[in-house]
């Protein structure tokens, strides 16, 4: 009980000094109790430096209420976890030492928090003692925010490039082992690098935030079918399906490689061959899983190569490479019968 009248004794003596300062300072407390950066006063002749004023704003940043702020340690004000270091600059700040002024991590009334700047003052009396601090805080929670998303931007775009010239290092060196032929080398690295090429665009167009599959089925197979009148020869069912953005870029490859072969001897390389591409979502024990069928019919007799081609390695190692997927590949009589079946982190997207 003689500690409590002893703390409430010491409040109350604390806040007659800051009505005292008030008095002798006049327009400038009046002016630190409106204005938008939030200030404090503390006493310093306490080696906690407890709170013995507050302005509104810094209850405004804080979330605290002016009575729970009163006589509460600076220190209280710290989140936990603050590192020694930043506990010595604090120090030495409210001592007069400080090089800079300190940015701390400080902790809210919800438990959430900011971000600020520490500009510590020294108010003294008329003997020139150092009777208490004036604090003010610039908070820096928003820019700390945005610096940390322009980071994480920066770290996805560096990751992004790495896969993409990963996948282009891929095709090049499929494309020199599979021919000696400069202009064959040539079609297939340009030919797949255009492919790539699309579905940046269409992730480009959605803020790399993934792409439904029926748009990358479009935009894959555009150059196989409206431009040489083919459009009508596909058929594509299955509900509209968001992709992320790595099965984005691994799947146009992938389609870019079955209309390349069908075109050069498959269901286009006639007049009246057909494509059709089927899928849906399953939901097995390992998770949402994505199954498509590629099935060509009405082209040319298909009979199942003595050795695999760039193609197929393309097809087969890059799904299962990149998205730890499986290819089926059947040479049925009436057609090319390709069976994918990949992870599928997204859900279908609303009608």
């Amino acid at each position: 009980m003689a500690d409590y009248e002893n703390t409430q004794a010491d409040q109350q003596a604390a806040e007659a000094e800051v009505a005292k300062f008030r008095d002798q300072l006049g327009p400038f407390v009046v002016a630190a109790e409106k204005t938008r950066m939030a200030m404090i006063f503390t006493n310093a002749k306490e080696v906690a430096n407890p709170i013995v004023f507050a302005n509104d704003s810094f209850l405004k940043l804080t979330g605290f209420g002016r009575e729970e702020v009163l006589g509460a340690s600076f220190d209280s004000l710290i989140a936990r976890g603050c590192d020694a270091d930043a506990m010595a600059e604090i120090a030495a700040a409210f001592a007069g030492r400080a090089d800079s002024e300190p940015e701390i991590c400080y902790r809210r009334k919800d438990g959430t928090d900011f971000w600020a700047s520490l500009f510590i003052s020294p108010v003294c009396d008329e003997a020139g003692e150092v009777v208490q601090h004036f604090v003010s805080f610039v908070d820096h929670t928003q820019q700390r925010a945005k610096q940390a998303h322009c980071e994480m931007l920066i770290d996805e775009l560096n990751h992004r490039v790495k896969n993409t010239l990963s996948t282009v290092q891929s095709i090049a060196r499929q494309a020199l082992r599979a021919s000696a032929d400069p202009d064959t080398i040539r079609e297939s690295i340009e030919s797949r690098i255009f492919a790539l090429s699309s579905s940046h665009d269409l992730l480009t167009h959605e803020n790399w935030e993934g792409a439904g599959l029926r748009e990358l089925l479009q935009a894959a197979l555009k150059p196989f079918g409206v431009a040489n009148g083919r459009a009508e020869r596909f058929r594509i069912e299955g509900p509209d399906i968001r992709l992320a953005p790595k099965a984005t870029l691994a799947l146009g490859i992938v389609f870019h490689e079955l209309a390349t072969n069908a075109v050069k001897y498959g269901a286009f390389s006639n007049d009246v061959g057909t494509i059709q591409i089927a899928w849906n979502s399953e939901t097995r024990l390992d998770g949402e899983r994505l199954v498509l069928t590629w099935l060509e019919q009405d082209g040319p007799l298909v009979a199942a190569p003595a050795r695999k081609g760039f193609g197929s390695q393309v097809i087969e190692r890059g799904l299962a490479h990149e998205l730890e997927g499986a290819v089926r590949l059947d040479y049925l009589p009436q057609g090319v019968r390709c069976t994918i079946d990949v992870p599928l982190p997204r859900r279908p997207i609303d009608a």
